[in-house]
């Protein structure tokens, strides 16, 4: 049944080091009735997930079942920022939320707003980290979140570094949902592109969007998360515990 995973073993298998992998969930405050079974599937396995919430799109009932799920396992399930409402402000081009067309004092406002919603409704528990929506923010907005406190910066592994001494960049670099438009699902394809990804530096980040995982794309998700966390060469983190390593000298 797993066979397609072969690569990803092997690359596994291959590995001269402990390959450490991240699994961060976007688009939260979107389709409650797709996060939860994704929580219940990471928690099955003992794997760390970090949710970037919308701030706009949090309510105060799903922040309450957040906080729950938190305090059940707080070493597993971490919590940051999403954007604030991830809207477009680019007039043309790419999306982006924290984009050359908004001046940074617009940037600043949906900072400290958002901010300030999550910890109105979710506490302690909101790490200082910023995902920007669609991977996308300009180095003014990078530092503008060293100026806030922010610690974390998570993209995607193909935006440029913005070299900020005090901001750490934990990209992701594989997208779970990333195939052409209309293409069926190809597991293979999937466990190529992760196993290809285990030879770069720094830690293995994977994206979910938790609104387009179906059950069949979740039972897929819990064979490799069966893989990543029974296999001796892999560990799987959480972004506070990445963090935590730069503080204690182990990148």
């Amino acid at each position: 049944m797993t066979a397609y995973l072969d690569p990803l073993r092997h690359a596994l298998d291959a590995a001269t080091e402990p390959v450490t992998c991240f699994f961060r969930d976007d688009d939260v405050g979107w389709a409650d009735e797709r996060l939860f079974p994704l929580l219940d599937l990471f928690a099955a396995h003992g794997v760390p997930i970090d949710l970037a919430v919308i701030p706009r799109a949090l309510t105060p009932s799903l922040a309450r079942r957040l906080d729950a799920c938190v305090a059940r396992v707080p070493e597993h399930v971490g919590v940051h920022m999403h954007g604030f409402a991830h809207v477009n402000h680019e007039p043309a081009g790419r999306k982006c939320e924290f984009g050359p067309a908004r001046d940074l004092g617009a940037q600043r406002e949906d900072l400290e707003r958002g901010r300030r919603r999550l910890a109105d409704l979710l506490g302690d528990v909101v790490a200082p980290f910023f995902t920007p929506p669609w991977n996308r923010c300009t180095e003014g907005t990078g530092r503008l979140l060293v100026e806030l406190g922010y610690r974390v910066l998570s993209r995607d592994t193909g935006a440029p570094a913005l070299g900020l001494p005090t901001l750490r960049e934990i990209p992701v670099g594989i997208d779970w949902l990333r195939r052409p438009a209309g293409a069926p699902r190809d597991p293979a394809a999937l466990a190529g592109r992760i196993a290809r990804a285990v030879c770069n530096p720094g830690p293995l980040g994977i994206m979910l969007h938790h609104e387009h995982m179906d059950a069949e794309e979740r039972r897929m998700l819990g064979e490799v998360l069966a893989l990543l966390n029974g296999h001796a060469r892999a560990r799987c983190r959480a972004l506070r515990a990445l963090d935590a390593d730069r503080a204690h000298g182990e990148e």
